[in-house]
């Protein structure tokens, strides 16, 4: 007899579970609130849809309950991925970082894909369909929860799964926001609003500890500072204590300080006429340039000339640490992906079923796992939801257990 399997969400980690339940021989019914699959596809990346990673070892990039995905990413990886969407008309380009994305820089392309793929499987698609989160257990065939998190409300995702999960007995931790922009208490970081930094380092230390320390890119906002470095951090600075966070970014990572120096002695005696604030544009950008001088108690009117030893450290100094002093989080609203979600120790790691009840599954953001961005995340929903639906398809269980 044909087991049937009900998806609930159609996000990357339902459609993949919808995929592959089908493959496992099921009849796959697939239940979406919104009036298109993958809604929530559609922004991420700026509307390229960075899908997933190439990294060799991805759980280095999966600070929350690595371990938990290590089964779903042997099932199901970033190469199958790749190899499905191009199977189904949608090709994809490696860029920096391992980051891929749809080779058209078109997200539509990616969900248009997927979408193919699970209609020649003959999966049945409702649209427009809402379902009560606090549905019976099924009795005539297993389950597959796939509502999303907690972020981007406007998609769908407005954590309707946490209360099914609770109410079947889950632990569900509250969900806070990670990957997240965040404000800043002084207002130097807002003058410089859409100004994007490239190639800096930006670290975060909590007394002696390091919480955090990478290269890349970071954007200033009109709150306070985003982009793909600042992003990653916040995920690390959850539980600090933000008031003794000491946050700094090294506009030249590539130097030394003692290069640092170096660098500004020539500058300074390459010109000795010019005036600081038309020198430090061969530093850093011409926008940010207006404001270092002021930020380490220096004029920058005087010319090169004028500038004295102490004050040529202090700019150094200020080029290779800039303090960044952190206000707070942005809203849940605005996270890309939320930490916390139902509790991975009361799932089946191998099959992503309930501990707690037989024949129904988890999978994506709902589970407390989250990963940096570059792609990792998509990854972890279509990963688990791939392995979701082939376990509710094929494994052996009882609905009445």
């Amino acid at each position: 007899m044909t087991r049937t399997v009900t998806v609930i969400g159609g996000g990357p980690a339902g459609m993949a579970a919808a995929l592959f339940a089908s493959r496992g021989g099921a009849q796959v019914t697939l239940l979406e609130r919104n009036e298109k699959l993958g809604k929530k596809l559609y922004i991420t990346g700026k509307g390229r849809c960075n899908v997933t990673n190439t990294a060799e070892n991805p759980m280095e990039s999966i600070p929350r309950n690595p371990r938990f995905l290590h089964s779903a990413f042997a099932f199901w990886d970033a190469k199958g991925l790749r190899a499905l969407l191009a199977e189904h008309g949608c090709p994809t380009k490696e860029e920096r970082g391992g980051r891929v994305f749809p080779a058209s820089d078109k997200a539509s392309d990616v969900t248009r894909a997927l979408e193919k793929a699970l209609r020649l499987a003959g999966v049945d698609i409702r649209l427009h369909t809402r379902v009560p989160s606090l549905a019976p257990v099924p009795r005539e065939g297993p389950v597959i929860w796939a509502t999303g998190g907690a972020s981007y409300p406007a998609t769908g995702s407005t954590g309707d799964g946490y209360a099914l999960a609770r109410a079947l007995g889950h632990t569900v931790f509250p969900p806070r926001p990670s990957l997240i922009p965040l404000t800043t208490k002084e207002a130097w970081p807002r003058a410089l609003a859409g100004l994007s930094l490239k190639n800096v380092r930006l670290s975060a230390r909590a007394g002696k500890k390091v919480l955090f320390d990478g290269l890349g890119e970071m954007l200033f906002t009109h709150f306070g500072v985003s982009g793909p470095l600042v992003l990653s951090m916040s995920s690390h600075i959850l539980d600090a204590d933000l008031s003794a966070l000491a946050v700094y970014i090294d506009m030249k990572p590539g130097l030394s300080p003692e290069q640092m120096d170096r660098r500004l002695t020539r500058d300074l005696e390459t010109n000795p006429r010019k005036r600081l604030g038309s020198i430090l544009p061969g530093l850093v950008p011409a926008r940010m340039a207006n404001f270092l001088p002021d930020l380490c108690g220096v004029d920058g009117a005087k010319t090169a000339a004028q500038i004295s030893r102490l004050e040529r450290q202090a700019l150094g100094v200020l080029l290779k640490a800039l303090p960044l002093p952190i206000a707070g989080f942005r809203p849940l609203e605005e996270a890309i992906i939320t930490r916390g979600g139902i509790d991975v120790r009361e799932i089946d790691p191998k099959t992503m079923m309930s501990r707690k009840v037989p024949g129904v599954f988890f999978a994506g953001e709902l589970l407390d796992v989250d990963a940096h961005t570059g792609g990792y995340n998509l990854q972890i929903a279509f990963s688990t939801g791939a392995l979701a639906g082939w376990s509710a398809a094929r494994q052996s269980f009882s609905l009445e257990g």
